[in-house]
């Protein structure tokens, strides 16, 4: 397990907890103290908890982060950001709504070469509702930004509420991409605030083509708020997922494609 696995395993201990001591995290983790320690360490330096005596507990951050905003970078997300990206041309309107794969859609998208020209103006749209989606995007001179508005959850740092809603009513997009928390072929898909359903749903429901991007670990998982109904809302997910969940997303009307991890 490296570093990134056991940050995200550390913040999914106190989703679920206040807190937890080093010497449970050592036999969770199969490392040493100091290895923990250290972890602990640099995750309270970007303040994602609070270190105690003995160990940490859970900080003022939202840990709907260790859902959304995984710390990971596996080849998995990486195949399904790479698919995305590439559904992308120049002129497009993209929707992204916050996540981690959508996160890295983003980042692809700043440094795809092909989306520049000389005149140095933008060749691409992205509509976000994603503060930190937005703040990657910043310095990417052949992106134009369009940030929803709205209240930022404190949670995920993603922007909620009628200002969002409003805002994203009054655009439309070719291609949207969502990230979820959870997704069923009975229950749908799903997020852990039920403000952020009603956005993420917005989003997809704007676009020409919207797809549900996120890693097969997710599969059969349901969070606390399921997003509303979007007609033709496709399935973008890694190559481990069943045939079977392949097979009963298709038949509850959802296409899905399996992102096969870049050739080394």
């Amino acid at each position: 397990m490296n570093r990134a696995e056991r940050s995200s395993e550390i913040l999914a201990v106190l989703a679920r907890e206040d807190s937890v001591d080093v010497d449970r995290l050592v036999g969770h983790l199969g490392v040493s103290p100091a290895t923990v320690r250290r972890d602990l360490d640099a995750l309270a330096s970007r303040q994602l908890l609070v270190r105690t005596h003995g160990g940490a507990a859970r900080g003022s951050v939202a840990y709907d982060l260790t859902e959304r905003y995984r710390l990971g970078d596996d080849a998995g997300k990486r195949a399904i950001a790479a698919h995305a990206s590439q559904l992308v041309t120049r002129g497009m309107v993209v929707g992204l709504s916050g996540g981690t794969t959508t996160a890295m859609v983003a980042q692809m998208l700043g440094m795809r070469p092909d989306l520049r020209d000389q005149s140095g103006r933008p060749t691409l749209t992205v509509v976000t509702n994603s503060v930190n989606i937005a703040s990657t995007l910043a310095v990417r001179t052949h992106i134009k930004v369009v940030v929803s508005g709205g209240v930022m959850h404190p949670h995920s740092y993603e922007l909620v509420g009628p200002f969002a809603e409003e805002t994203l009513g009054r655009l439309t997009c070719d291609v949207s991409f969502i990230g979820v928390d959870g997704m069923d072929p009975v229950h749908g898909f799903s997020v852990n605030e039920d403000s952020e359903a009603v956005v993420n749903a917005m989003i997809a429901a704007r676009a020409q083509r919207a797809w549900v991007i996120a890693d097969s670990v997710k599969m059969g998982t349901r969070a606390f708020a399921t997003l509303p109904h979007v007609d033709g809302l496709g399935l973008i997910t890694d190559e481990l997922v069943s045939a079977a969940d392949v097979a009963a997303f298709n038949k509850a009307g959802h296409d899905v494609v399996v992102a096969a991890p870049a050739s080394t």
